[in-house]
């Protein structure tokens, strides 16, 4: 079995890529990859340079990770920026650093892909490979966010895992959105029905777009959205325009925009892709300020197309404990870490047990205080 890292994925064969990553998770896909590395939302003077990394044997590729050398710890939704802090006060260099990650996508998913029947063998090849890679170039460390939980628990010493949370709804086999409202508690099924009233009357009307339903003006209406939001959060948006071309051209069939319409012009909208079983929520933005159409388009109707199309669950992002009330229940979400530094490992890893601790404190906590009723709740 034989390692290496290429400067892009775009210099591996798609098919070589996706027979790696499987159809489940758009953000794996080589298209995805690709769009981000094709607009120059990563490499060069971004700070994510992308080294992809594969796994050969006899010359066929049994694995590959989408692997950055990066200079800055922005755009990866489970931070490390104390860290990174602590290390240089000690005198290190932290940066730059190795991130198996799909840049700025907040989303769980595999991150060690590999070829069916490779997966024993394969991961612990390529955690060896990335250790490796750290030690070998003197770098800092190496972080694999939002994998799945049976790649965290597989990884051995010296891996270090960590625990976070997001909000997810969970379809209970629902038939229409009524059925879920059904599960909830009298006064939150009242308050959702309100709020989505309230919101459904801002005064225009509430489009579904994917495939080739989208065009060029929906996209342009987007950017300004994305545009607004990303200035209003972070600063500057990590996504260029162009992106939104390139996944236009190659992933309409992975898309769900929702746009509110009013008096002839799209006023806001959110962005979600498809996976084979879930909807993931990943941008939102607006240039009206309408009561409750944020929780409209992001949520309830997220909820409206997860259950016409049958789909399992939403994933809705990042952070927001707002997502509570309506529906969208905590789970834990995993990353690993390898910090070549002894000391600097060892401090993190008594760190980490003590997150760990307070998080599963607070998910339980959480879903206790959830909508559903008693008879309903997990």
């Amino acid at each position: 079995m034989e390692i290496s890292l290429v400067e892009a994925v775009g210099a591996i064969p798609a098919r070589d890529w996706d027979a790696c990553a499987g159809g489940d998770n758009p953000f794996t896909t080589h298209r995805f990859l690709t769009a981000l590395e094709r607009s120059g939302s990563v490499g060069e003077g971004t700070g994510w340079l992308p080294r992809p990394m594969v796994l050969r044997e006899g010359g066929e590729v049994l694995g590959v990770v989408p692997l950055y050398l990066k200079l800055h710890s922005q755009g990866e939704y489970i931070f490390d920026h104390a860290w990174a802090d602590a290390f240089e006060r000690a005198g290190g260099s932290y940066y730059p650093k190795l991130q198996v990650a799909v840049p700025f996508t907040p989303a769980t998913g595999p991150r060690l892909l590999l070829r069916p029947g490779q997966d024993a063998r394969g991961r612990q090849a390529l955690l060896q490979g990335l250790q490796a890679v750290a030690e070998q170039n003197g770098l800092s460390s190496v972080h694999i966010t939002f994998c799945t939980a049976e790649e965290a628990a597989s990884a051995p010493a010296p891996w270090l895992s960590r625990i976070g949370e997001q909000f997810h709804w969970e379809n209970r086999n629902y038939a229409a959105y009524d059925d879920f409202l059904a599960a909830l508690s009298s006064r939150k099924r009242k308050a959702l029905r309100k709020e989505r009233q309230a919101a459904q009357g801002f005064g225009g009307r509430i489009l579904h777009l994917t495939g080739k339903a989208l065009r060029p003006e929906h996209w342009d209406a987007f950017w300004t959205f994305y545009q607004d939001i990303g200035a209003r959060k972070w600063g500057r948006p990590y996504l260029t325009r162009a992106f939104f071309d390139e996944i236009h051209a190659t992933m309409a069939e992975d898309i769900l925009l929702v746009l509110a319409e009013r008096d002839g012009r799209y006023v806001a909208g959110a962005l979600n892709f498809i996976g084979r079983d879930t909807l993931y929520g990943r941008y939102w933005g607006a240039v009206e300020d309408h009561p409750f159409l944020h929780f409209e388009l992001c949520y309830h109707q997220a909820i409206d197309f997860a259950i016409a199309k049958g789909l399992s669950r939403v994933e809705a992002g990042a952070q927001g404990e707002h997502k509570l009330a309506r529906g969208y229940l905590p789970v834990p979400v995993w990353s690993l870490h390898h910090l070549p530094e002894a000391g600097f490992r060892q401090a993190v890893s008594d760190y980490l047990q003590r997150e760990r601790e307070a998080v599963s404190e607070d998910i339980e906590a959480l879903q206790d205080l959830g909508p559903f009723r008693r008879d309903q709740a997990i």
